[in-house]
């Protein structure tokens, strides 16, 4: 059966057409979405075919050894030609009057999608998760390797697909569809946090501070009377010591580094102390990311 000097046979629809973007048709919302435009003998054939609707069909860059896939929006093209998004253009590597192949398929329906962002600017939009399922409600079908666009506020933001369930090209028209979102290309850890004081010098902090109470702890005992000076050692010379090494803990309560216990300081020595500031590592945070990963939504088609 022949259209307008187009070949078709067999019982499937596979046809070479010329590609052209949106811009070369009064069809800019196209480039919002997966559709392309084709043909008006495009329809009689698949009409006769019988096929499942929607509609889905592979594209192929057969120099490119590249594939892709898409649904369509109407077939008013001139005979040989389609209208297809730029971005489509783009994972192609398509230009202007470039060949495609174009075949009906049929594809599972997804079940689950996998996001990346190319830029971390994408979660700055108030409520990222409402503008996708828009965009999304304007695509038929999502292969993986793909990266669509989703514009918004003036803006375009690309996303890639990064895996999709069952098959590496899924439908998601009138289905529920697990999505989650990977960390955006250009996203990176932030730095770990810097130590208030660095691990060797440690110790020597902790000299410093349980130190210099101590050696405060003599001249009070030695300035007092001769008659009280066994007393003061025997009885006073405890309390003395509870007291400075109180306020010597109130002090480094109030500083960058605790070493301990009150309890544990008044019981121990000094050099139980060091040695346990010693084997004492450092707690170590592990920033991740956050924003989305582990979150899932469920998109109606």
């Amino acid at each position: 059966m022949f259209f307008d000097g187009y070949g078709y046979h067999g019982t499937s629809f596979e046809q070479t057409y010329r590609c052209y973007p949106a811009s070369f048709i009064d069809k800019a919302q196209i480039e919002n979405g997966d559709k392309v435009i084709m043909p008006p003998s495009a329809l009689d054939r698949l009409a006769s075919l019988h096929i499942d609707y929607p509609m889905l069909f592979e594209l192929q860059n057969a120099a490119a050894e590249r594939s892709s896939h898409c649904g369509v929006l109407e077939f008013i093209a001139e005979e040989g030609m389609i209208y297809m998004p730029y971005w489509m253009m783009e994972n192609l590597l398509l230009q202007e009057g470039d060949f495609v192949r174009v075949k009906n398929v049929t594809l599972p329906k997804g079940t689950y999608v996998k996001l990346q962002p190319h830029t971390k600017d994408f979660l700055d939009i108030s409520n990222p998760k409402a503008i996708l399922e828009t965009t999304l409600r304007n695509f038929s079908c999502l292969t993986t390797g793909d990266s669509i666009m989703v514009a918004y506020n003036n803006k375009k933001y690309y996303i890639d697909i990064v895996e999709t369930k069952p098959s590496n090209a899924i439908s998601i028209i009138e289905t529920d569809c697990e999505v989650d979102f990977a960390p955006p290309l250009d996203y990176k850890e932030p730095e770990k946090p810097a130590l208030p004081v660095p691990t060797g010098k440690a110790p020597a902090e902790g000299r410093r501070l349980d130190g210099k109470p101590l050696k405060t702890l003599s001249p009070p005992v030695s300035s007092s009377g001769p008659q009280d000076k066994r007393t003061n050692a025997s009885s006073g010379g405890a309390a003395a010591t509870s007291s400075s090494s109180s306020q010597s803990t109130n002090r480094q309560s109030q500083g960058k580094l605790v070493f301990g216990s009150n309890a544990s300081r008044t019981r121990e020595p000094q050099k139980d102390t060091s040695k346990e500031t010693k084997q004492e590592p450092p707690k170590k945070e592990e920033p991740k990311f956050q924003a989305f990963s582990g979150k899932k939504y469920s998109l109606k088609g």
